[in-house]
C-alpha cells in the first residue's frame, strides 16, 4: 500500500465532505426524538475513508461530528464522536478490498461493523448512560432496538448512494 499523499486536493476533498456532512446532519434530517436523527450524515464520511485513506476518514468522521456538536444546542461529548471517528477509519482500512473488487458485498463489509458497534451498539449504550444513568438496561434495549431500525435505514441508503458515486467521484479523481 503506497503512503497516502497529503496534497491540496485531499484537504479540499476532506473540507467539502466534512462540511456537507455537518450539513447533512444539521440541516437535512429528521429527528423524532431527543436520541433519533434520521439522515444522510454518515454518506461523507464513508466516501472519505473509501477516497482518502483511513487517517483522512478518521478526521473526518472526528471534525464534522465534532464542528456539528459545537453548532448545535446539545453540546459535544467525545464518546459520541468515537462512531463517526471509526467509520471514517474503517472505511480507509477497506478502500483496497473496496477499489480491487468494488461490489455491493466489499461495500456492506466496509460499512457493517462501524454501523452495528459504534453507531447502534456505542451510541446506544453512551446515550442510556448521558441520559438515564438511573435506568440504564431497559433505555439501553430500548434504544438499541431503535437504533437498529434507524441505522438498517441509513445503512441500506448510504450503500446504495455509495455505489451510485463512488465509480463518479474515482473518474473525477476527487
Amino acid at each position: 500500500m503506497s503512503k497516502p499523499k497529503l496534497t491540496l486536493r485531499t484537504l479540499a476533498g476532506c473540507g467539502l465532505l466534512m462540511a456537507l456532512s455537518v450539513v447533512l446532519a444539521r440541516l437535512l434530517s429528521f429527528a423524532p426524538t431527543q436520541t433519533t436523527r434520521y439522515s444522510l450524515e454518515t454518506l461523507p464520511i464513508f466516501l472519505s475513508g473509501l477516497l482518502y485513506g483511513p487517517l483522512a476518514g478518521a478526521l473526518v468522521g472526528f471534525g464534522s461530528d465534532a464542528l456539528g456538536c459545537f453548532l448545535s444546542p446539545y453540546g459535544y461529548n467525545p464518546l459520541l464522536s468515537l462512531p463517526p471517528l471509526l467509520l471514517g477509519l474503517w472505511a480507509g482500512l477497506r478502500s483496497r478490498a473496496v477499489a480491487q473488487k468494488p461490489t455491493v458485498w466489499q461495500l456492506a463489509l466496509a460499512l457493517l461493523p462501524p454501523f452495528a458497534l459504534g453507531y447502534i451498539g456505542l451510541q446506544s449504550a453512551s446515550l442510556a448512560w448521558l441520559y438515564h444513568k438511573e435506568a440504564f438496561a431497559p433505555f439501553f434495549c430500548t434504544n438499541l432496538a431503535a437504533r437498529g431500525i434507524q441505522y438498517g435505514l441509513i445503512f441500506a441508503a448510504d450503500l446504495i448512494l455509495t455505489r451510485l458515486l463512488l465509480p463518479a467521484l474515482r473518474r473525477l479523481d476527487i
